[in-house]
């Protein structure tokens, strides 16, 4: 079941389109990691998402209804950016305020529950404006479990955290997906602690879908190949084909091979000097996902 599903979303401000005809689609349990770089539109889209934002045109399907719905919005918590906190109050005050604001019934303990939830102390009377940055984005977290949602929607939880807030967030995110079987879409330039828990994939650049891709297929292509340049390119890779029967290799568009299988290298540069093409360049390389994604994106800037 789709709990996302968008088509052709766009939001449009002044003369710049931050989302351009977005085709985007989260399937129930996933956690959904959203990648791109600094204002390749991955906030505006979860904003359009989640309701703060009007799309100039397209459509955006949350549960199967319309983003406008209320009933289908109940059941999307979101903390994009800062959360709003109270400073000069606790923790268990702030989710009082909170759920007392959105109508909860009895917030004093719905808001003690989401405490334990995020690991932070209940009884804790330290105003907020005293959190390490971690319990700041844990608290946030908590505001947007109010209410029991079936979908999170956040916006780079872990950005500023140190090793160890990052690893309590890690799992925390992972527990709410595997016990309480919350659907998560995460937003996040820190590409190595993403694919730590994601297990689908959608890459933004300038508003618009790069690709959607699952873990299990980042995994088949972020993998060991043997990386080769020949003068007659097409030639080179017609005559391993047939030697070698190869059945996982792939012609890049600037001529470079890729063969995604056990080969010897001697062996290959002996059949190519057979048939008389030249190797021009030839070595082992292994894709992570940071180079994955730069190759996808044409370039090598921060995202």
């Amino acid at each position: 079941m789709a709990v996302i599903q968008t088509a052709g979303l766009s939001k449009r401000y002044k003369d710049k389109w931050a989302v351009d005809h977005l085709d985007l689609r989260v399937e129930q349990g996933d956690i959904y990691g959203f990648i791109g770089r600094n204002g390749a539109g991955k906030s505006t889209t979860l904003k359009l998402l989640c309701g703060l934002a009007r799309p100039t045109q397209g459509e955006a399907l949350i549960f199967g209804k319309p983003i406008r719905d209320g009933v289908a919005r109940r059941r999307v918590g979101a903390l994009i950016e800062q959360a709003g906190l109270y400073p000069d109050q606790s923790g268990r005050e702030n989710l009082r305020l909170y759920a007392t604001l959105l109508g909860l019934d009895s917030p004093e303990r719905q808001g003690d529950e989401i405490l334990e939830t995020v690991g932070l102390a209940p009884r804790e009377k330290k105003p907020v404006k005293h959190y390490s940055m971690g319990m700041k984005q844990r608290l946030g977290v908590g505001l947007a479990l109010l209410g029991g949602p079936d979908l999170l929607l956040l916006d780079e939880p872990i950005n500023g955290l140190d090793p160890e807030g990052i690893r309590e967030m890690r799992e925390l995110l992972l527990g709410l997906n595997r016990d309480r079987g919350i659907t998560l879409v995460i937003s996040s330039h820190i590409l190595g602690e993403l694919s730590k828990i994601a297990t689908r994939y959608g890459i933004i650049q300038n508003g618009r879908m790069v690709e959607q891709i699952t873990a299990g297929e980042l995994e088949q292509k972020c993998t060991d190949y043997l990386h080769l340049r020949a003068e007659q390119p097409q030639k080179a890779a017609a005559v391993l084909e047939r030697e070698l029967r190869l059945t996982r290799w792939e012609m890049r568009p600037e001529g470079e091979i890729r063969i995604y299988e056990a080969v010897d290298t001697k062996t290959v540069g002996r059949i190519l000097i057979q048939a008389g093409i030249a190797v021009e360049e030839m070595g082992l390389h292994r894709q992570d996902l940071e180079g994955y994604f730069l190759e996808r994106m044409g370039g090598s800037d921060h995202v």
